[in-house]
């Protein structure tokens, strides 16, 4: 029995459509009607996909489509903008944490537009759909940011570095324990962490390729161990950065790190004393005002507090 000939010709039908942004929406009566609390609309954008071959499989990783997804599957910081109307519908740029970008809008005014926007969405590690000028007038733009998994590096595998590792773990975080200190850092305590590391925590995080997803935190409370460790994450783009200690203990920790060479732009960044102030005071609670704090920070709402 020869093979229908259907798949050919639903991509042949499929190539021939060109993208388009569709509306879809219920009335708050008809929903209730069918007894959903109600109704609402929804935009769909919809274009075609070329079947897989050896050609388009080949050519995959040259458009800017095949290097988002490259990018997404490497665990790299990387944004897809899409044109949602206008006569560029459907086009597509990708934008690399960096600036570095491939794909074309045919319009160079646009082009930039889009990726100073693209900028701005991947330093707060959120997607977007925005409105920007283009030659032939306004034209909406979905800017897509797939940031990598995030990471969480603690410094001192402490009580709270236990309890934080919990929390960690259950928020998607990806936990790094850290800590010379082989008499904590063991794999009994630490069999829930995705990795343990029994180095210096200075060089550790050296070689861990810190980026905009990375969060660290200094739980020692040894000058020797946190400090070093401190100056290499703040010199990298860690979206976090905080430290257990007191006021006090925090501008002893200032005057160490200026020595160091940090400028006082990067010490600023040191999120301390660390965590949300709910009064907390055993080491699960202490985990919880950190974690909470990380969220707040990676989410775009929390501040340094000196």
């Amino acid at each position: 029995m020869s093979k229908a000939p259907w798949p050919r010709k639903r991509w042949r039908f499929s190539r021939a459509i060109r993208p388009r942004l569709l509306l879809y929406g219920i009335a708050d009566e008809l929903a209730q009607s069918v007894g959903l609390a109600c109704g609402g609309t929804i935009e769909v954008f919809v274009e075609p996909i070329d079947p897989p071959s050896a050609k388009s499989t080949e050519m995959a990783g040259t458009t800017a489509q095949g290097q988002f997804e490259e990018a997404v599957r490497l665990g790299r910081l990387v944004a897809l903008a899409t044109i949602l109307t206008g006569p560029a519908i459907g086009a597509k740029i990708r934008i690399q944490a960096g600036g570095e970008s491939s794909g074309t809008l045919d319009d160079a005014a646009l082009t930039a537009a889009v990726q100073a926007r693209a900028a701005s969405c991947l330093a707060a590690l959120q997607s977007e759909r925005v409105t920007l000028e283009s030659a032939a007038g306004p034209v909406e733009v979905f800017i897509d940011v797939q940031p990598p998994q995030p990471r969480l590096f603690i410094v001192g595998a402490v009580h709270i570095a236990a309890a934080l590792v919990t929390y960690a773990n259950v928020l998607g975080f990806r936990t790094v324990v850290l800590d010379a200190r082989t008499a904590f850092a063991t794999p009994e305590r630490f069999a829930h962490a995705a990795e343990l590391i029994a180095r210096w925590p200075a060089d550790a995080l050296a070689a861990q390729n810190l980026d905009e997803g990375s969060c660290v935190v200094v739980l020692t409370h040894d000058e020797k161990i946190d400090n070093p460790a401190l100056a290499v994450a703040l010199r990298s783009p860690a979206r976090y950065v905080g430290a257990l200690g007191s006021r006090k203990t925090h501008a002893k920790r200032v005057a160490a790190l200026r020595e160091l060479g940090l400028g006082d732009a990067e010490i600023a960044r040191i999120h301390a004393p660390i965590g949300l102030p709910i009064a907390a005071r055993r080491p699960e609670e202490i985990a919880l005002s950190i974690m909470a704090e990380i969220v707040a920070v990676v989410n775009g709402e929390g501040g340094v507090r000196g």
